[in-house]
């Protein structure tokens, strides 16, 4: 499948709610939680005024002039957040569009953003039963701390 990566613009913004609730991790047979969950405030902060901050990044993929994916980063106070000044990721493709690389190239053009803006350090959490963690450890994310069901990852960027 042909698909190009770029920076989302900003009249896109809008579309980060429905890739935050692709984001949402839903375990084999678990029902999906309804799509109002993500405007619990511990959500919103993934989107709410999203473009307002030194690290409000988001390199989106496109397919047939659609939006398939999107890759965002924010400095905020998440499930990813490591410490003040490090840039939480979050990244979703839709469904139908998984395991054909475009998760790959878009968390790599959203690093490449990061770095080029100076970002020393960016982090994710993830579930342990999520396989995108395959993902970030192939592209050289490293658990810095876990609970039962998650890892806090941190990968380092300068």
């Amino acid at each position: 499948m042909e698909f190009s990566i770029r920076r989302m613009a900003e009249s896109e913004y809008r579309l980060l709610g429905d890739f935050l609730y692709e984001a949402i991790f839903i375990p084999e047979g678990a029902a999906p939680p309804p799509r109002s969950i993500i405007e619990l405030p511990e959500l919103q902060v993934y989107i709410r005024d999203f473009g307002s901050g030194p690290a409000d990044i988001c390199c989106a993929a496109y397919a047939a002039r659609r939006c398939i994916g999107a890759a965002w980063s924010r400095i905020m106070d998440d499930y990813g957040h490591l410490e003040d000044g490090v840039p939480s990721l979050a990244i979703a493709v839709f469904r139908e569009f998984r395991g054909q690389g475009i998760g790959t190239a878009l968390l790599r053009a959203l690093l490449e953003e990061l770095r080029a803006k100076g970002f020393a350090r960016a982090s994710l959490s993830v579930q342990k039963a999520n396989p995108a963690v395959r993902l970030y450890r192939r592209l050289g994310f490293t658990a810095v701390a876990e609970t039962d069901e998650e890892y806090l990852m941190l990968k380092e960027l300068l």
